[in-house]
C-alpha cells in the first residue's frame, strides 16, 4: 500500500504538470488526457496492492494437502482502499475518461469484451504492436495522435506506466528485461548437396509454458521465445513403448502436409521406457533455490515453495533431500534429511526468504559439492536449481556459466533447471545452463505446471534413462527433392559430430516422449524449385540408389539414432529406414496431425514463411478433431490457446 501511494502521488505530479503544458497551447483536448491519467494512476495504485496478494490468490486445492486461504479477503478491501485513495488523489485535476475497463486482478479470467473509446481502442492496438512481440523495452509513444510534439517534449509514456493487451487493458508490466536467443529458421535444403541432418534430442518444455503466460495475460510472446521443438514435445503421444533392453522405441510416420500441398510431414517419435514409482533407485537430490532480491515476487519465490513441497510429498525413505540457496552468498540450509521426514523439509523450505544479490556460480559450486559428497551408486543423483536466471554476481556471463556447469556435469550429478517468474526471465541463460550440465529446463508458471513436471512426470524429471541422445537424418536423394527440419535450430550439429562420443548431446528422462517433425518435397512434384536449368551442359540427374539386396531404394530416408547408458561413455547406433509416403492428412494417426497443429502455431506465432496456408482457425480445428485420450486435458488447453491467439 505505501508503495501504491508513492507511485499514486508520482502520477498525480505527473497529471499535473502535462495538464498545465497542455492549457497553454491545446487547452480543448485537455480534459480526455487528464482522465487517461486518472485511470492510471488509480490502475497502478490497484495493481501494485493486487501484486500483494497475489500469492493468495493462486492458492488451490492441491491433491495431498489443501493450502489454506486466510487473509484474501482483508488484502481485497486494501486493493480496493488503496486504488480509491489513489483516484481520489487525481480526479481533483482530472475529469475520468469515457470508457477504460479496470485491469483483472491476479487468477481472475481476461474480460473479453472490453468496451472502449475509439481514441482509446487506436492506442490499445498501437500499443499490443510495439509492445507483444519484443522481449525487451517497448518503444515510446505519445499519448495521442493531436498531441505528440508535446507530449514528445515533456515526456514519453512507457510500457512501465500503462500497457494495453491486444484489445484489452492488462495489468500493470514492469521494465521487460527477458532474454532469449535467437532464432533462424530452418531452410528447405537439397540432399544432393546435404544428404544428412544431425541434431541433439531436446526434451525440455519451457518454451511452451512461458507462451502459454503470455496469452494468457494478452500479450503475444516474442518470436525468439518460441522453440518450436519445446511445444511438440510438451504433449505425450501415443507411441509404442519399448521392449527389451534399449532405453527407448522408435516411431516413423509420413502423411500430407496441412500447410503445403505439394509436401509431406514426416513424424520421428522416440518414446523412452518407464519406471514405475515403486521401482524408483534411491534418490539423492539438492534443491538449489535462488533467495535473491528478484525472486520476491508472487510467482517467484512463494511459487517455488508450494512447487517443492509437491515433490516432497512424492518421495520416501529412499529419497535424501538436501537444500542449498543463494543470494549474495550460498549457504546450506538443509543438510541430507530422509524423504519421509517431510516436517523437517517443510520447515527448511518454509523458512526461505528473499533478498540480496545473486551469486548463482556459488550456489551451483555448493549444489554439486553436496550430490557429488551424497552420491549414490545406481541412484537418481539431481540438483535441481529453482530460480529467474538474473545472476549479477561471481560467474554470471553465459560462458563461463556454461563451462563451470559442463565441469560438475562429468561427476555424474545431472540437472533441471526450472524458472520462474516475468519481467527479468533469463530464460537463454537457463537453457544453456540446462543444455551443458546433463539436464531438463522447465518453466513453472502455476502450481498445475508444478504439478505436471514435478509429481506426473516424477521419474521423468529425476531418473536419466539414456543421455547424449542425437538423430541424424539421411536423405535419399533420388525419392527426396528437398527437406526442412521444424525446430531444434539451436540443437543443430556437424554431420561429423554424430559419432563423434565427446560431443554433448540432449538427456532423456523415464516415460519421456520426444518428437521431431521434417517437411519433405518429394523429387518430381515441385519442378519449379531449386536453380535455373542449365544452358551450356546437361542438368545433372538424381543418382539412382540401390538398398542392400542390389535393388534401387524407394526409401525416402534412414533415421539414425545414436545414445548413452547414462554411465557410459560409448555410444549405441540403430537405424530405421522408411519408405511409406503415408496417405492424406485426414488419414493419418492423431499423434501425427496434433503434432502437426502445434508446429504450425509456432510458425503462426513466429511469423514463419514457412506456415504455408496455415491460420489459427485451422490449427484450431485440426488440434480439436485429434485430441485422443488426452490424458491431463493437456490437448484441449493447447486448443484454448489457440483461441486466445486468434484474438
Amino acid at each position: 500500500p505505501a508503495e501504491g501511494r508513492m507511485r499514486s502521488r508520482r502520477g498525480a505530479q505527473m497529471e499535473h504538470d502535462f495538464a498545465v503544458e497542455e492549457q497553454k497551447t491545446v487547452a480543448a483536448a485537455s480534459q480526455p488526457v487528464d482522465g487517461l491519467q486518472a485511470g492510471r494512476s488509480a490502475g497502478l495504485a490497484g495493481d501494485v496492492a493486487a501484486s500483494d496478494i497475489m500469492a493468495r490468490q493462486s492458492r488451490v486445492e492441491i491433491s495431498g494437502g489443501v493450502i489454506a486461504d486466510t487473509d484474501k479477503q482483508t488484502a481485497q478491501q486494501t486493493a480496493q482502499q488503496t486504488a480509491q485513495q489513489a483516484a481520489r488523489q487525481t480526479t481533483k485535476q482530472a475529469a475520468p475518461l469515457n470508457a477504460i475497463a479496470a485491469a483483472p486482478m491476479p487468477g481472475q479470467p481476461l474480460q473479453e469484451d472490453v468496451q472502449m473509446s475509439a481514441p482509446t481502442s487506436a492506442r490499445a492496438e498501437s500499443s499490443s504492436m510495439s509492445l507483444n512481440n519484443s522481449p525487451g523495452r517497448a518503444a515510446p509513444r505519445s499519448l495521442s495522435r493531436g498531441k505528440e510534439k508535446i507530449a514528445s517534449k515533456k515526456r514519453m509514456v512507457e510500457s512501465e506506466d500503462l500497457y494495453f493487451g491486444r484489445d484489452l487493458p492488462e495489468r500493470h508490466v514492469r521494465p521487460n528485461r527477458e532474454t532469449y536467443a535467437a532464432i533462424t529458421e530452418n531452410p528447405l535444403r537439397d540432399p544432393m548437396r546435404e544428404p544428412l541432418s544431425t541434431f541433439s534430442v531436446d526434451v525440455d518444455t519451457a518454451s511452451y509454458a512461458n507462451v502459454r503466460r503470455f496469452l494468457n495475460s494478452g500479450r503475444r510472446p516474442p518470436k525468439n521465445a518460441v522453440r518450436i521443438e519445446e511445444l511438440i514435445n510438451y504433449f505425450s503421444y501415443d507411441d509404442p513403448a519399448p521392449t527389451g533392453d534399449d532405453p527407448f522405441a522408435v516411431s516413423l510416420e509420413a502423411a500430407a502436409s496441412p500447410w503445403h500441398a505439394d509436401r509431406l510431414v514426416v513424424r520421428i517419435g522416440l518414446k523412452a521406457k518407464d519406471i514405475d514409482r515403486g521401482e524408483r533407485p534411491a534418490g539423492n537430490l539438492v534443491f538449489l533455490v535462488d533467495v535473491s532480491g528478484s525472486m520476491s515476487a508472487a510467482n517467484k519465490l512463494p511459487l517455488v515453495k508450494q512447487s517443492l513441497k509437491m515433490l516432497v510429498r512424492e518421495l520416501s525413505a529412499n529419497d535424501r533431500i538436501s537444500l542449498v540457496t543463494y543470494a549474495g552468498s550460498a549457504g546450506l540450509k538443509l543438510p541430507p534429511t530422509s524423504g519421509d521426514d517431510k516436517e523437517t523439509i517443510f520447515a527448511a523450505i518454509d523458512s526461505l526468504s528473499s533478498g540480496g544479490s545473486t551469486h548463482g556460480s556459488a550456489g551451483i559450486e555448493l549444489a554439486y559439492e553436496q550430490a557429488t559428497e551424497n552420491f549414490v551408486e545406481g541412484g537418481a543423483n539431481r540438483v535441481l536449481l529453482a530460480t529467474d536466471g538474473d545472476l549479477n554476481v561471481g560467474i554470471t556471463s553465459d560462458d563461463a556459466l556454461e563451462s563451470l556447469v559442463r565441469q560438475k556435469a562429468k561427476s555424474g550429478v545431472f540437472l533441471t533447471v526450472l524458472g520462474f517468474g516475468e519481467g527479468n526471465l533469463q530464460d537463454a541463460k537457463m537453457e544453456r545452463i540446462a543444455d551443458n550440465g546433463n539436464g531438463i529446463y522447465a518453466y513453472i508458471d502455476g502450481l498445475r505446471e508444478a504439478r505436471k513436471v514435478l509429481v506426473e512426470q516424477l521419474t521423468g524429471s529425476t531418473i536419466t534413462v539414456a543421455k547424449d541422445v542425437k538423430l541424424q537424418v539421411e536423405f535419399n536423394p533420388a525419392t527426396v527433392a528437398n527437406y526442412r527440419l521444424i525446430g531444434y535450430e539451436n540443437r543443430v550439429m556437424a554431420a561429423e559430430d554424430f559419432r563423434d562420443d565427446t560431443k554433448d548431446a540432449g538427456e532423456i528422462g523415464a516415460g519421456h516422449s520426444v518428437t521431431a517433425l521434417y517437411e519433405v518435397v518429394p523429387r518430381g512434384v515441385a519442378p519449379g524449385r531449386g536453380a535455373e536449368p542449365l544452358k551450356y551442359q546437361q542438368q545433372p540427374e538424381p543418382p539412382v540408389l540401390k538398398g542392400t539386396d542390389g535393388e534401387p531404394s524407394d526409401d525416402l530416408l534412414t533415421v539414425k539414432l545414436r545414445w548413452k547408458q547414462p554411465e557410459g561413455s560409448v555410444s549405441t547406433l540403430k537405424e530405421f529406414p522408411l519408405a511409406d509416403r503415408g496417405e492424406t492428412f485426414e488419414e493419418a494417426s492423431d499423434d501425427l496431425k496434433f503434432a502437426s497443429a502445434v508446429a504450425s502455431f509456432g510458425m503462426l506465432l513466429r511469423g514463419s514463411k514457412e506456415s504455408g496456408e496455415m491460420s489459427y482457425k485451422k490449427v484450431g480445428q485440426i488440434a480439436g478433431e485429434s485430441l485422443g485420450a488426452d490424458p491431463g486435458s493437456y490437448r484441449a488447453e493447447f486448443t484454448d490457446l489457440v483461441r486466445k491467439a486468434m484474438k
